[in-house]
């Protein structure tokens, strides 16, 4: 199974490049740290990937604009979402223009592994979690684009601050779970209830929730 991955997180991409390159019936072709550089890849490389791991949030050219690309170039092509962000607009978004899979990043190698061998035999994976999503979607009919919101909006720190925020973590639990300082979080906070048009944190929570763009812990 040939593989190629797209993720700015240079780190990250060498976690999973590790664990891919151990399971024998794989075969990484290339990396790539944007949707640019993937078609870039792509078009230079004479073997094409049977799948390709696919971040969503990244610089110059997202996932859903590069799944797009890719779908119309190389249809054959199988993408599998690979995101920080659990929001149903995120998956819809990411399925509706044809990826195969959603994985979230915290998400085992165990399940990477047998998500990429599924939909290498099968051309398609969702598990329980993306078929509520999906179901839920079609029962409202409401789709949000993403697309806009992703070069217009948000940048991927303000997205990962919005789902804690959402989540009642305080700015000091942000800072520390983030590695960020406390003074950082207050002006992101800040950023975010100017870009949403929120009057407060109750405001940013309805926007978060009304949009698709987080995903609310049972507990919460």
């Amino acid at each position: 199974i040939k593989i190629a991955m797209a993720d700015d997180e240079m780190l990250f991409r060498a976690g999973i490049l590790f664990i891919l390159n151990r399971v024998p019936e794989f075969e990484v072709l290339f990396e790539a740290e944007n949707g640019v550089d993937l078609l870039e890849k792509l078009k230079e490389s004479t073997e094409k990937p049977d799948i390709i791991l696919m971040d969503i949030k990244m610089p110059e050219m997202h996932g859903v604009e590069c799944t797009k690309a890719i779908q119309k170039k190389y249809p054959e092509i199988n993408i599998i979402a690979l995101s920080s962000y659990g929001g149903r607009a995120f998956i819809t978004n990411m399925i509706n223009v044809g990826a195969s899979s959603y994985l979230l990043k915290n998400t085992s190698p165990k399940k990477v592994v047998e998500t990429i061998k599924e939909v290498y035999k099968t051309g398609f994976y969702y598990d329980k979690w993306v078929h509520d999503v999906l179901e839920e979607d079609k029962k409202t009919g409401k789709t949000i684009n993403l697309e806009v919101m992703l070069e217009n909006q948000l940048s991927k720190r303000e997205l990962e601050i919005l789902e804690l925020i959402c989540n009642q973590f305080t700015n000091q639990e942000i800072a520390d779970k983030l590695f960020i300082s406390h003074r950082t979080v207050e002006v992101h906070r800040k950023k975010l209830l100017i870009k949403t048009d929120s009057k407060n944190t109750a405001g940013l929570v309805v926007y978060g929730i009304r949009n698709g763009l987080v995903e609310i812990a049972p507990d919460v």
